[in-house]
């Protein structure tokens, strides 16, 4: 700053002024400082501020995402680094890849260069590791999937309710045989939308049979391979309901490479890029990532700066998006 001072001809505290963003220095000043900084290619050091301040922030939080190429996580990151981006706070970002210990370690590295905040989509069944955190005033919030062993705020789809209205759409097509293709039965939200699979069924006083429900399916080759699987029984399932995009995309790949495409009904839970363009067009689920990161930026800015209320609980909607898969009636 002295040297940007020197060169500009100013003293250092109009440079700090300016670089403060203050609005009562004199336009001609604020011009030689900005020219005299980019000549001398001087950056702020946000974290020194924050020490010499003694505000401690750092104008940074922490996100840890499912994984930021699915598109459902990395449009989640996008709302949250716009809304962070209207508060001038830098997003650090990273994939957690499902794996409890990446998610611990990352966490953590975070929290030691000092992060503001974290909203983080969990991959464990513990979150306590970050109980420590919390009570030194660490603002957190948990998006996607709940916290546990940890009291935070929350922010998620209606996964039970929209659950319950694909299968509800696919029973109401005549379907009485609907598989449920599930995510790792560890994960809440996988658990959330079986239970509005199985409630769907109850409604409709359909008997549950476990034969057509398969869990684990992480990717979309075990997707693949289920479905094909569950398609080649007897008696085979005349509609799927797959629960998430991953297995979705698996299952598509399956009933094309059989021939059934136009012969079994699905709905998936979650939307799909171009899948609107496919033959026939996918009827999905469609939840709102957009929604979720924007409503859990809101809950971390407003947790860093003072609220100290009870942990709350943001329930975001989904909406069936009717295109053709879903709407093919029983074929045996």
């Amino acid at each position: 700053m002295r040297d940007v001072a020197a060169l500009a001809g100013v003293s250092l505290k109009t440079v700090s002024r300016v670089i403060n963003g203050a609005v009562t220095v004199d336009p001609e000043l604020a011009v030689r400082v900005n020219r005299a900084a980019a000549a001398l290619d001087y950056r702020p050091n946000l974290t020194a501020r924050s020490l010499r301040s003694g505000s401690g922030r750092t104008r940074t939080i922490g996100v840890l995402l499912e994984n930021i190429a699915n598109p459902f996580s990395s449009t989640m990151h996008r709302a949250i680094e716009d809304a962070a981006g209207a508060r001038s706070i830098a997003v650090l970002a990273a994939s957690l890849d499902e794996d409890p210990r990446r998610e611990r370690t990352l966490a953590l590295a975070l929290t030691s260069r000092r992060v503001d905040g974290l909203i983080v989509v969990p991959a464990g069944d513990d979150q306590s590791y970050l109980a420590n955190e919390q009570r030194s005033g660490l603002s957190i919030v948990f998006a996607d999937r709940p916290p546990s062993l940890l009291r935070a705020d929350y922010v998620s789809s209606d996964n039970p309710g929209g659950a319950a209205i694909g299968v509800t759409h696919l029973i109401d097509s005549a379907h009485r045989r609907i598989a449920f293709l599930g995510d790792r039965h560890s994960i809440a939200t996988a658990r959330e939308r079986f239970n509005g699979y199985r409630a769907a069924l109850t409604r409709a006083g359909i008997e549950y049979d476990e034969a057509l429900v398969r869990w684990d399916l992480h990717d979309e080759e075990t997707a693949l391979e289920a479905t094909r699987e569950l398609l080649q029984r007897q008696p085979a399932p005349t509609a799927l309901f797959t629960s998430q995009n991953l297995i979705t995309i698996g299952a598509i790949r399956a009933l094309r490479a059989l021939g059934l495409e136009h012969h079994i009904a699905l709905v998936g839970f979650d939307d799909l890029p171009l899948s609107d363009l496919l033959n026939p067009a996918v009827t999905v689920v469609a939840q709102d990532p957009a929604a979720i990161g924007t409503s859990a930026s809101e809950l971390l800015f407003s947790r860093m700066d003072g609220d100290d209320s009870p942990p709350r609980l943001r329930t975001i909607q989904t909406r069936l998006l009717i295109r053709g898969s879903g709407e093919i009636p029983p074929s045996h």
